[in-house]
């Protein structure tokens, strides 16, 4: 990587991964986004003039009197009337920045291209820093286009002035062209985690606020504006996605003068950030990713994840969580006879959920004394885990680092740790309260405990929980909002056990999916989707969590038959069909299941470790079909050689026969062999078609499965059918 400073007035054209984004940064004004979309192609300085020029609104009636510039930090002083960048003052006053680019700094790979003021490169990181003068405020401004494609971008602004600036606000926004009016964003609760939800942008701001002090199961995750109608094959898409684990914000907004923009940003509450002089907030990353469907909006996400150097690289290991099988019934021998079979169905991560720490008997009890509980476990966890690792699995355990029990020996000891305001306790939830981090020694405190678990202790992944929001979470003794410090705390938490112990591996939970997004992947393996393994609820979560993750980090569980969750008695191979396609794993007590299910669940666990290369490197493809009792899903390998299809039948449709599907994503003119594949015992509920043959399948060109497609075999409701497609060498 080289890095080239360039003078204050440019054009940049980064172009990479299909995707172009055009700045105009002349005059040493702040960047302004004239372009991001499609590739343009190679451009030359008239050209990119001449675009500048034709995205130049005419000033409308009752207007300021020169065209309204929108800068990535949108800046009122210019006659943005919508939300500003940054929001903030000093007593009052310094609440209308007026920011002059100093420098800029590309950082790239290859060469850059220059002609006359236009730079043009592929993937690059570019910074900008300017400052007010006047508000004595300095700016840091970064963008940076991905090989991929994604663009992220964040800010970071300095007190270079007298007296304190509090900053409320710092936001960072992208244009949307006037074609895009169709938002689609998600909401969801515990349990049902990530609903899509659709709605026209009108005039004002779609404004998704998190204020949990956590994601939240009901945050917008990706908010998404495209053409109407757009769908995951097709239709041009332009979101973000706010990478930050406590309180956020995204929003849509259009103005009367039609101007429209996406951004976000974190949410902070009054206070929080009082900077003296000399001192700097630095916002998080927004990550925004243009697509022709969200498919290939995905692809961007999935493809800058797998690309860093933390993404996890060896096979992801079946897991067997026992929490649905013992809940707080801890018992030596059951464990290990859980073990036993978790061995001999393939398991190769066991792991130990809560439960396992002094006076942890139930849950309103034992937060944050994190020591073995020698009542249940006299001779400590040395036992289980050398019977785990003896029979070739890694070991994990659960942790709920930032949560503390009132009913514990680290709240009596110190309950001025407790985050509070008012001089009061916080309302309960799951009867317990919120550990400061913030707090030096509270922060120490917990990270030596849990060092000294995992380092007595051969343990190889930590299930990181979070069970209740963030309500009153002040810091003592001021009461001051510390929702912001607790994030960067939790963050430093990881940070530091990674580093004591390489090759550790977190997941991230929190009250199921209620911390999923890119801010807490920067340290942690996987996430828990949902405390739901009812797969009927999880072909929804799944399909939209991977929206933003790729599968391979996406928890996902053959649960009970008998559904803890919501009661629905589920057959084996629609709950282990639908687990399949991510992270897999078992939530079951299989002491409880018959020898034909552990039959059955070797043969899913055999195929998913078969194919675990293709559906976690694959490309992730969603068929846009019209029935909803049924969906249409998979993943393709990036040479298009095979794909992994599954057709996933939700409901009873309102026809019979329903047609024709489509197998999207493989290469137009090769023929493929598409044959079903049969996990376990066979289905009585399903009639096949006359294409299945003897079960050799049929073949046909990708261009003919994408358009034409097949038809479908029918099937009871909560089925899944698994297809294999094969290339055919010429």
């Amino acid at each position: 990587m080289t890095t080239t400073a360039l003078p204050a007035d440019v054009f940049l054209h980064l172009t990479a991964g299909g995707v172009s984004v055009v700045l105009d940064a002349t005059t040493g004004r702040l960047p302004a986004v004239v372009h991001w979309g499609a590739s343009l192609g190679a451009q030359t300085a008239d050209s990119v003039d001449a675009l500048t020029v034709a995205a130049e609104e005419p000033a409308a009636g009752n207007v300021v009197d020169q065209a309204v510039r929108v800068a990535l930090l949108p800046e009122h002083h210019a006659g943005w009337e919508g939300r500003p960048g940054v929001v903030g003052h000093r007593a009052g006053a310094d609440w209308s920045l007026l920011f002059t680019v100093a420098s800029i700094d590309v950082e790239a790979e290859g060469s850059l291209r220059q002609d006359g003021r236009l730079v043009e490169t592929g993937p690059a990181a570019v910074t900008f820093r300017a400052r007010d003068e006047i508000g004595g405020v300095d700016l840091a401004l970064e963008v940076e286009l991905l090989a991929g494609g994604l663009v992220r971008t964040r800010a970071a602004v300095t007190n270079v002035g007298s007296g304190v600036y509090e900053v409320s606000e710092l936001n960072v926004a992208l244009p949307l062209p006037t074609r895009a009016r169709e938002i689609l964003d998600f909401a969801g609760r515990w349990s049902k985690e990530r609903i899509p939800q659709r709605r026209e942008l009108v005039v004002g701001s779609h404004l998704r606020e998190g204020r949990k002090g956590r994601t939240g199961p009901d945050a917008a995750t990706v908010l998404s504006v495209g053409v109407p109608g757009f769908g995951f094959r097709q239709g041009e898409v332009w979101g973000v996605h706010v990478g930050f684990s406590g309180n956020h914000r995204h929003y849509a907004e259009r103005l009367s003068t039609g101007a429209q923009v996406v951004g976000g940003g974190e949410l902070l509450l009054a206070g929080e950030i009082l900077l003296d002089e000399g001192q700097s907030y630095l916002g998080p990353w927004v990550y925004a990713s243009y697509g022709d469907g969200l498919d290939d909006q995905a692809h961007r996400f999935h493809r800058y994840l797998r690309a860093r150097p933390t993404h996890p690289r060896r096979p992801r290991p079946v897991t067997l969580n026992v929490w649905e099988a013992v809940y707080f019934d801890h018992d030596l021998d059951r464990l290990i006879g859980l073990a036993d079979r978790a061995a001999a169905v393939g398991v190769e991560r066991f792991v130990l959920d809560d439960g396992w720490f002094a006076g942890r008997r139930d849950d309103t009890r034992g937060l944050g004394d994190w020591t073995v509980d020698r009542d249940v476990w006299p001779d400590g966890l040395g036992p289980l885990i050398d019977h785990v690792r003896g029979l070739g699995m890694e070991f994990g355990l659960w942790f709920e680092p930032e949560m503390v029990s009132e009913d514990s020996e680290l709240a009596r000891a110190h309950p001025d740790w407790i985050m509070q305001t008012g001089g009061r306790l916080p309302l309960r939830s799951r009867h317990q309260q919120v550990l400061d981090l913030g707090i030096a020694a509270a922060y120490e405190h917990i990270l030596e405990r849990m060092s000294a678990i995992l380092a007595e202790y051969d343990i190889a992944y930590i299930k990181w929980d979070h069970n209740r929001d963030l309500i009153d979470a002040g810091t003592p003794p001021t009461g001051r909002a510390g929702v912001h410090e607790q994030t960067l705390a939790a963050y430093r938490l990881m940070d530091a056990l990674k580093a004591r112990f390489p090759g550790l591996e977190i997941e991230s939970c929190s009250s199921g999916g209620a911390r999923v997004d890119l801010g807490v992947l920067e340290r942690t393996d996987r996430v828990w989707v949902s405390d739901c393994v009812d797969p009927l609820e999880r072909q929804q979560m799944n399909r939209w969590t991977m929206q933003l993750l790729p599968p391979e980090l996406l928890g996902s569980h053959v649960g009970s038959p008998v559904n803890h969750t919501t009661g629905r008695d589920l057959a084996l191979s629609f709950r282990a069909g639908t687990a399949v396609f991510g992270h897999f794993g078992i939530e079951w007590d299989l002491a409880r299941a018959t020898d034909a299910d552990l039959d059955d669940l070797t043969e899913w666990v055999d195929f998913h470790i078969r194919h675990r290369e293709l559906l976690h490197g694959g490309d992730l493809v969603r068929a846009d079909q019209v029935d909803p009792a049924f969906q249409v899903y998979g993943s393709v390998a990036p040479d298009g050689s095979e794909a992994l299809f599954f057709l996933a039948f939700l409901g009873r449709p309102n026809e019979s026969p329903h047609g024709r599907f489509t197998l999207p994503g493989l290469d137009g003119d090769a023929p493929y062999r598409v044959r079903p594949v049969t996990v376990g015992a066979a289905d009585p509920g399903r009639t096949d078609p006359r294409w299945y043959g003897d079960g050799t399948g049929t073949v046909l060109t990708g261009r003919v499965l994408a358009t034409a497609g097949l038809q479908l075999p029918l099937s009871l409701p909560e089925r899944v059918v698994v297809l294999h497609a094969s290339r055919i060498a010429g």
